[in-house]
């Protein structure tokens, strides 16, 4: 399937609402496909024709379960995939500039273009209690996610990445 591929991890529910959002928007304009990071592999990123990853930051790293997708696949698809676009969201509990910088540099290596900037939902979490519940994203950054979504997917039929 060509279109867009979003994977993403979430364990408390933000990051899941996030690219739900991302990939309602996005199948306004083309194939869309949204997978757990469990469950998605090279032969998904090379199906697809741009990409948006979707995880929390959590102690200031991206998740466990989205690393793992990223070391499953990263050598299966290097130098396969290269210069296509890719845009990213991460749901922090204060900062998310290091989960941020660390996919940046797994598709740097994969020589993926980056065509929006990464969009950081900060839920200020700070407390065992707050980090560990249930997550509700605002509507106003559900929005976000919604226009980066609409955005890859329109580039991508479009044919301008």
């Amino acid at each position: 399937m060509a279109g867009l591929l979003i994977v993403y991890h979430s364990r408390t529910g933000g990051s899941r609402q996030m690219a739900e959002a991302a990939a309602e928007a996005a199948r306004e304009h083309g194939a869309v496909s949204l997978k757990p990071a469990d469950r998605a592999g090279p032969d998904d990123l090379l199906a697809a024709d741009g990409y948006l990853f979707c995880c929390p930051e959590n102690l200031a790293a991206i998740s466990g379960v989205m690393k793992d997708f990223f070391d499953r696949c990263y050598y299966p698809v290097l130098g396969r995939i290269e210069g296509r676009p890719y845009a990213l969201m991460v749901c922090a509990g204060s900062d998310g500039e290091n989960a941020v910088r660390q996919i940046a540099r797994i598709a740097t290596g994969w020589r993926l273009k980056a065509v929006q900037e990464p969009i950081i939902v900060c839920t200020h979490a700070q407390t065992p209690e707050a980090i560990l519940a249930q997550k509700t994203i605002p509507e106003d950054q559900l929005a976000r996610c919604r226009e980066i979504g609409a955005a890859l997917a329109a580039g991508l039929a479009m044919g301008v990445f």
